[in-house]
């Protein structure tokens, strides 16, 4: 966090990866844009730190991921022996970075869709993570099942037959009511299209929101929120 001191990052990222038991294995994390970049370890590029997700078959490299609202993806693929982590929060959901993290992996490894597993980790759930209404435009400009993702399904463009009703003149009836973005089923979705098979993903119901006593939220907390760190990594 670029309120804490580097001292502090790297102790809490020795206890986590202590925790896990994964001491031996070289951590990766990303310096995260909300892209659709997509890094596959080792890499070289003078740039590696930047993405948004990140992809190997190399052992004893540990992928991570940080969120506090935002939703961490994890994809294995038993048969090729490789593994990818995906950060995607709405950005990168329009800019289809699940979808592709998959088609990298079929690319760089020969995987499957069929074979993959994948992990929908805690996030923001649709309880608490309101949204504009004009989300609904962005969204199903890009996803023919986009109105699934929201609780109410409006574009905030449409005429209001009855304005005469709130004794309004043209042009200052109420702005439309935002909209509720179910950002979990969303990143559920471009798996499937991706190729995924339906038994094959795991979504967890845990709202970062809801739940600040466990997670980090920085829709509910603000910019001090916390990050929390998720990781991914083959064995040597």
């Amino acid at each position: 966090m670029e309120w804490d001191t580097r001292e502090n990052v790297l102790e809490n990222r020795r206890l986590f990866q202590s925790a896990l038991g994964a001491a031996d294995l070289e951590l990766t994390p990303l310096k995260q844009i909300h892209s659709d970049v997509i890094r596959v370890f080792p890499d070289s590029s003078a740039d590696v730190c930047k993405g948004d997700a990140s992809a190997t078959k190399r052992p004893g490299i540990l992928l991570s991921i940080q969120t506090a609202d935002c939703v961490p993806i994890f994809l294995v693929d038993p048969k090729k022996h490789a593994v990818a982590a995906v950060h995607a929060g709405w950005r990168g959901i329009l800019a289809r970075i699940t979808q592709k993290a998959v088609g990298r992996m079929q690319f760089e490894f020969g995987s499957n869709p069929a074979d993959l597993l994948a992990a929908i980790g805690p996030s923001i759930g649709p309880c608490c993570y309101e949204v504009a209404a004009d989300f609904v435009t962005k969204f199903t400009a890009q996803f023919a099942d986009a109105a699934d993702y929201f609780d109410e399904p409006r574009s905030g463009e449409e005429p209001n037959p009855l304005q005469w009703l709130n004794m309004k003149p043209p042009g200052h009836q109420p702005p439309p009511k935002n909209v509720h973005l179910d950002l979990r089923k969303a990143n559920r979705s471009q798996l499937v299209a991706a190729g995924l098979l339906e038994k094959n993903i795991y979504v967890s119901d845990l709202c970062t929101a809801c739940h600040t006593g466990l997670l980090f939220s920085h829709r509910r907390e603000g910019p001090l929120s916390g990050r929390l760190m998720s990781a991914i990594g083959i064995r040597l």
